[in-house]
């Protein structure tokens, strides 16, 4: 919601505090960085975590809690206020930046198979998680979709979560709500609300129909 003041476009801002482990400080800055957030206090605990504090245009936060979550491996924390109107920051901002990483095909996701591609991106699905074509299992590291294949690998006993396994460690998968699905998704994807699981999904479940679609758009 804009407002004139004084004949000058302004927005909402906010005060925003995050706690996180220093090890996500850098990509947090960045990330916060990218949608126009100012940076006004720095306090590490000591103990392996710090406490930043932003101001920050309110629609630098839409969206935002899911890409922290994401972010922090689901570890940090995070709060903010209403601040004040302020002269409006140019350009858009607030648009998710990671593309998807989508499940070519049905079953059961393995261990292994989501080890191999830890590398790719943070996944939403563990060791033997129900999967589809066309679910998306993960968020990409990189802008652009990625189709995976989570059932591929050998079998594994005494799968665990932390480094602790000698055959394979897994990061624990991120586990979204409804809210954060809906801040998540990209036009092409939806969200699908089971009594047991909110997990999303593309639009279009095959791939070669949604590149034949991408195709269309482009011609």
């Amino acid at each position: 919601i804009l407002k004139e003041i004084d004949g000058v476009t302004c927005e909402p801002f906010e005060d925003l505090s995050v706690d996180v482990e220093t090890q996500h400080q850098g990509t947090v800055m960045e990330k916060l960085g990218e949608r126009k957030a100012e940076l006004t206090n720095m306090v590490p605990d000591g103990n392996g975590r710090v406490k930043l504090d932003f101001n920050i245009p309110a629609r630098g936060l839409i969206g935002f809690r899911t890409e922290f979550l994401t972010a922090t491996t689901g570890t940090g924390l995070m709060n903010s206020t209403f601040d004040a109107y302020k002269p409006q920051k140019p350009g858009q901002i607030g648009q998710r930046s990671n593309g998807s990483l989508i499940s070519m095909n049905q079953g059961k996701a393995v261990a292994y198979g989501i080890f191999n591609l830890q590398k790719s991106g943070k996944f939403f699905v563990e060791h033997n998680t129900d999967i589809y074509e066309g679910m998306v299992v993960g968020i990409h590291a990189r802008d652009k979709d990625l189709v995976v294949n989570v059932m591929k690998g050998k079998q594994l006993t005494n799968v665990r979560s932390s480094g602790t396994d000698e055959a394979v460690s897994l990061t624990p998968a991120i586990k979204l709500d409804l809210e954060q699905a809906l801040e998540f998704i990209d036009d092409d994807e939806l969200v699908e609300v089971t009594p047991n699981s909110t997990r999303i999904r593309k639009r279009i479940l095959g791939e070669t129909e949604r590149k034949r679609t991408r195709n269309k758009k482009t011609d």
